[in-house]
C-alpha cells in the first residue's frame, strides 16, 4: 500500500478525533442521569434516546470511515456498508422523532401545568421511546433488505444509501419523518414562547392556581435547552441538505473539501448535546457533579441535600 497522503492523514485524523468526541460526550450524558437518584425530569428520557442513538452513531459508524479515509476507498465490503447506510437514516430518524416527543412534552407542561405530571409520567415517556425505536428501525429497513444499492462517498469517507434509486420510498419515508416532526416542533415551541411573551406582558389570567403551575413551569430552563438542542440539531445538517439541493440542481460544486466539511459537520452534532446540556441545564449540571463526586468519593455516602432529597426520603 502507498504511504497515506498529508491530507489523507489529517482528515483520518479529524474522523478519529469527531469519533472519540461523540463517545466521550454521551457516555457521560448516560453515566450521568442513569447514576443520578434525585428527583428528576421525565425529558431525562428523551435526553437518554438522543445520547444513545450519538453513541451508536460514535461506535458503529463513524469509526468505519478512519481507515478509509487513509487508503481512500471502503475496504469493508458491500454488506457492511449497506448496514452502515442502514443505521445512519434510523439513528436520524430516531433522534428527529426523539425531538419531537421532546417538544410535545414542553408543550404540555405549558399547555397543562396542572396535569402535567399525571399526562407524562416515568412509563409513558419510556413507552413512546421503545415504540420510537421499534417503529423506525421497521421503517428503514426496506434497503438493508437488498431494495437499494448503497453507495460510497468519496469526499466524506462514509457509506450513505443511494436515495435517488428509490424515489418513492424516499419521499414516503421523508414524509412520514420530517412532516409530523417539523410541523409539532414548529406548533409547540411557537406556543410556549407566546406563553412566555404573554406572562411577561403581564396578561391577567383569572385562575391564580392555573397561573401559579404556569409561571413554575414556564420558569424551567429545560424550554430554552430543548429548543436550542432542537436548532442545533437542524443547523448542523443544513449545510449538507443544502449542498445536496444545490447539487441537484446545478451539478456538484468544484470546491475541495466541502462534501467532507457538511457530512462531518452534520455527524458532529452528536457531540454538541454534552455542551448544550452542560451550559443550560441546571440539573444535568447537578447531577455531572453527583456522578463525579460518586467517582472520587465511592467509601463515602453522599448527603441528601446534594440530591436534592429530604432527610426523611
Amino acid at each position: 500500500m502507498d504511504e497515506p497522503s498529508v491530507e489523507a492523514l489529517m482528515q483520518a485524523s479529524l474522523i478519529f478525533v469527531v469519533g472519540v468526541a461523540i463517545i466521550l460526550s454521551n457516555l457521560l450524558i448516560i453515566a450521568t442521569f442513569l447514576n443520578f437518584r434525585g428527583p428528576s425530569e421525565v425529558i431525562k428520557y428523551y435526553l437518554l434516546s438522543l445520547a444513545t442513538a450519538d453513541l451508536f452513531c460514535g461506535l458503529l459508524v463513524v469509526p468505519l470511515s478512519i481507515y478509509p479515509a487513509l487508503v481512500r476507498r471502503w475496504v469493508y465490503g458491500d454488506v457492511v456498508c449497506r448496514l452502515v447506510g442502514y443505521l445512519e437514516i434510523t439513528l436520524l430518524a430516531v433522534s428527529v422523532y426523539t425531538f419531537m416527543w421532546m417538544s410535545v412534552d414542553r408543550y404540555l407542561a405549558i399547555r397543562k401545568p396542572l396535569r402535567y405530571e399525571t399526562v407524562q409520567t416515568k412509563t409513558r415517556c419510556q413507552c413512546w421511546m421503545a415504540f420510537t425505536w421499534i417503529s423506525v428501525a421497521m421503517m428503514c429497513c426496506p434497503p438493508l433488505l437488498g431494495f437499494n444499492k448503497p453507495i460510497f462517498d468519496r469526499e466524506a469517507f462514509i457509506c450513505m444509501l443511494d436515495w435517488g434509486n428509490m424515489a418513492a420510498y424516499t419521499i414516503t419515508l421523508s414524509i412520514l419523518v420530517l412532516g409530523p416532526s417539523v410541523i409539532t416542533i414548529v406548533y409547540t415551541y411557537t406556543y410556549i414562547f407566546s406563553m412566555m411573551r404573554r406572562l411577561r406582558s403581564g396578561v391577567p389570567i383569572h385562575d391564580k392556581e392555573y397561573a401559579t403551575a404556569l409561571s413554575e413551569n414556564l420558569s424551567n430552563p429545560s424550554h430554552i435547552m430543548s429548543f436550542v438542542l432542537v436548532m442545533a440539531f437542524w443547523l448542523s445538517w443544513a449545510p449538507y441538505a443544502g449542498l445536496k439541493i444545490y447539487s441537484t440542481v446545478n451539478g456538484p460544486p468544484q470546491v475541495p473539501f466541502l462534501q467532507f466539511a457538511v457530512v462531518w459537520f452534520g455527524i458532529l452534532n452528536s457531540f454538541w448535546k454534552a455542551i448544550i446540556l452542560g451550559t443550560l441545564s441546571p440539573q444535568f449540571r447537578l447531577a455531572a457533579r453527583v456522578l463525579c463526586l460518586t467517582l472520587c468519593c465511592r467509601h463515602r455516602r453522599l448527603p441528601p441535600e446534594l440530591l436534592g432529597l429530604d432527610d426523611d426520603d
